[in-house]
């Protein structure tokens, strides 16, 4: 027996899980609390299991829940795109997302093609840059989502994933143990820099700066030849890169959190798609 599924209860669910409150969920979808919770509950009773545990600290999807919000996000996004097809006013303009340069890798490209797929007449704009410099965009209005680092418990906007902050260096490299240390940040904005600085003087470890050009692919050059040695998320060191061990004396660094930012006021819905599928792109491991 074929049995549908009510698109408003996936809306309901998935906008709960993502703001964490009922009443953020209510204010987003333009109902009473009291209707969000109906909705979420209904469809509690259809899978016949919890899906949102209601902690003190806000709504968390249960692990059954968990396994559900990939899906409904992608299930809302597909009928909305269905919706705007079918009555004539396919969405159209720009999509403006910022990436730091380190994030905009092997992880990113799945997300790029699923909205390119989802929303064929939306132009995707890609811009990467330091972390403080795409807030700033976000707040100046320049940018309409945008991924930020930054270390953890500081987090501005909606915490998707948290890794480590690890030093990297040469395979076999001796620049660890040079004094000054050679450090290379790629820019003078990094989001690491404050942190790595921190921790460097904190340890009195003399440092110099050996490149800091903006170049991503040229900061990993000076490593991989052992000219200097830096600090990245341990799930966006580049090819050729060692992690370094603590035998290495440097200091331990935060963690940092991976963050999604957005523009004020309720998002247009490919907009919304596109958070959705960062959202899920960054629940998985990084492979």
């Amino acid at each position: 027996m074929t049995r549908n599924l009510d698109i408003a209860l996936l809306r309901a669910f998935a906008t709960a899980a993502d703001r964490g409150s009922m009443t953020a969920a209510a204010e987003t979808l333009h109902l009473t609390q009291g209707a969000v919770s109906q909705q979420i509950a209904r469809l509690e009773a259809l899978a016949g299991r919890a899906l949102l545990d209601r902690a003190r600290s806000g709504l968390r999807p249960t692990p059954a829940g968990e396994r559900l919000l990939a899906q409904a996000r992608r299930l809302v996004a597909l009928n909305d795109s269905v919706w705007a097809d079918l009555g004539g006013s396919a969405a159209e303009g720009t999509v403006r997302l910022g990436v730091p340069h380190d994030l905009a890798g092997a992880r990113l490209a799945p997300v790029l093609k699923a909205h390119a797929a989802a929303w064929p007449r939306i132009d995707l704009s890609l811009h990467c840059g330091a972390s403080p410099d795409l807030a700033t965009a976000i707040d100046a209005g320049r940018l309409d989502l945008a991924l930020v680092e930054s270390p953890w418990d500081g987090e501005p906007g909606e915490c998707l994933a948290i890794d480590r902050l690890v030093w990297t260096g040469a395979r076999g490299g001796q620049a660890h143990e040079r004094r000054p240390l050679p450090v290379s940040l790629v820019a003078e904005t990094c989001a690491f820099r404050p942190a790595v600085l921190a921790a460097l003087e904190a340890d009195g470890r003399p440092w110099r700066t050996q490149f800091e050009g903006g170049s991503l692919d040229a900061t990993a050059a000076m490593v991989r030849a052992d000219l200097a040695v830096s600090a990245w998320l341990a799930s966006a060191i580049p090819p050729g890169l060692d992690v370094l061990p603590p035998a290495a004396g440097l200091p331990e660094l935060p963690a940092f959190a991976i963050s999604l930012l957005g523009g004020a006021g309720p998002a247009p819905p490919a907009v919304a798609g596109l958070a959705d599928l960062l959202r899920d792109a960054f629940a998985r491991p990084a492979g």
